[in-house]
């Protein structure tokens, strides 16, 4: 399957729309291919992790722990702290607003159809009387903040969640939300109608997100990363049982001592 997807990619043209959206989707053919071979290990594990990288994982754990603890104030790079309250909501509700498009194709692509017009009307709304999204207007409209990825996509498809991953900066993840990850760069519309460098501004307003709230949550994060024996193992199973209770996956049953939802750990 590899080689005869890596040949088509080969085949089309590297310029053109068409051809562009052609190499996307044969991409994603290729990923999700990788994705239904995953490893469906936690099912097999006891405690309903399986981490059969954990070595390197920790080391990645250790590098992300001095970027987290800078974030958050806790040392030299804890400028993002100092930023005006309007600053940061501008940039979150920016990129929440540029991310709508793709999940808007992630929920078609599950069949939500009800909550992916939501979404399209929220996108509109904040697009416009948002002032390009700075504002979010939408929420108090009855139209809530309601992200999904490819990830997602993977698990309402029936693919495995496979290992426990640690990336570098992004944090914790999955094989299936990795390669979710990979696929929602190709499925992301704004990467065919807008031109370069203008495209990559979403991918900017996202790790800016990313980098506020890991600042905002500062003192929830430095308490699981500096303040339990095993930083890493906590981390694991927090990041794993709220991503599962975001799913609905109920076909996994974890260590049983973390409660999603008295935690608000997103990105974590």
């Amino acid at each position: 399957m590899y080689i005869k997807i890596r040949f088509f990619l080969m085949t089309i043209p590297r310029t053109g729309g068409c051809a562009s959206l052609l190499r996307a989707f044969a991409a994603l053919a290729l990923i999700t291919g990788f994705a239904a071979c995953a490893t469906p290990g936690p099912g097999e594990s006891p405690d309903g992790i399986f981490d059969p990288q954990e070595p390197a994982n920790r080391r990645v754990h250790s590098f992300n722990k001095k970027i987290y603890s800078g974030l958050s104030g806790k040392g030299d790079g804890g400028m993002i702290s100092s930023l005006p309250q309007p600053v940061k909501s501008g940039v979150v509700n920016f990129s929440d607003t540029v991310a709508l498009p793709q999940t808007v194709v992630n929920q078609i692509l599950q069949g939500r159809l009800l909550r992916a017009s939501r979404n399209t009307l929220r996108f509109s709304v904040n697009a416009t009387l948002g002032i390009a999204g700075l504002m979010d207007v939408a929420s108090p409209m009855g139209l809530p903040e309601d992200r999904s990825n490819f990830g997602e996509t993977l698990f309402v498809w029936g693919f495995p969640e496979g290992a426990y991953m640690e990336l570098p900066v992004l944090g914790p993840s999955t094989e299936r939300e990795t390669v979710g990850l990979f696929v929602d760069f190709f499925t992301d519309p704004f990467a065919y109608v807008l031109p370069s460098p203008q495209r990559y501004v979403r991918y900017g307003a996202r790790l800016g997100e990313l980098a506020i709230k890991r600042s905002d949550y500062g003192d929830a994060i430095d308490a699981v990363l500096t303040g339990s024996a095993d930083s890493y193992a906590q981390a694991r199973v927090i990041w794993l049982e709220k991503r599962r209770h975001e799913l609905g996956d109920d076909s996994i049953e974890g260590a049983g001592f973390i409660d999603p939802e008295a935690l608000d750990t997103e990105g974590f």
